[in-house]
């Protein structure tokens, strides 16, 4: 059975509907930068998260290329991931769409190596007509974190943000949002296919004693 990120993880890809603080162990992803209105038709974001499924099913079938990574196993590709901010501080905005800053992240596997990653992108750009050089590697260290299984759809978020805080607060810690720890989500519904309000969302935030 191929291994599932998700199932194997489920601290970290199924928490409660409630807030709860969690130690997050450093990762290992593919990444794409980008600014702008996630939901423009065709817009930087969209195009940036085909990039990505591109080179992430590259490596994921690499096994049947004459390509071979060592340490390779068999896996379910993880579900869309984003770090999300905006010039403003630590608030953002949800309004002003036009002014959010982004990172899309796919995880890696900890087999796949820069060397790995160059063939995938290389081959992808080829196979599938794109450039994919704007596909990088990164790797993401997040430590003390509070997270929250949020259902609903994203405009919706301030308020499940504003619970997340409250329980901050009552447990004697802050968030800590910086150029190096932001605010994370992790996507595990098909926005195509479910209703918005059945949209399950992961958001996590850093945070520090206060």
């Amino acid at each position: 059975m191929a291994f599932d990120f998700k199932k194997e993880y489920k601290m970290f890809y199924k928490p409660k509907n409630k807030p709860e603080i969690v130690e997050v162990p450093k990762a290992h992803y593919i990444a794409v930068r980008g600014k702008g209105d996630p939901n423009e038709t065709d817009g930087a974001y969209q195009q940036a998260i085909q990039l990505l499924y591109s080179v992430a099913y590259t490596l994921k079938m690499s096994y049947k290329t004459d390509y071979h990574m060592e340490g390779f196993f068999e896996y379910v590709v993880p579900p869309l991931e984003g770090l999300w901010w905006q010039d403003r501080g630590g608030d953002i905005n949800y309004k002003d769409k036009s002014a959010f800053h982004w990172i899309s992240l796919i995880r890696l596997p900890d087999f796949v190596t820069p060397k790995d990653l160059d063939w995938a992108i290389a081959t992808a750009s080829k196979k599938k007509k794109l450039d994919c050089s704007p596909v990088e590697r990164l790797t993401l260290d997040e430590g003390l974190c509070v997270q929250i299984m949020h259902q609903g759809p994203f405009d919706d978020e301030p308020k499940t943000i504003a619970l997340m805080q409250e329980f901050l607060t009552e447990n004697g810690y802050v968030t800590d949002l910086t150029d190096e720890r932001r605010h994370h989500e992790i996507y595990l519904s098909d926005a195509r296919r479910v209703a918005p309000d059945k949209w399950k969302t992961v958001i996590r935030l850093p945070i520090k004693k206060q």
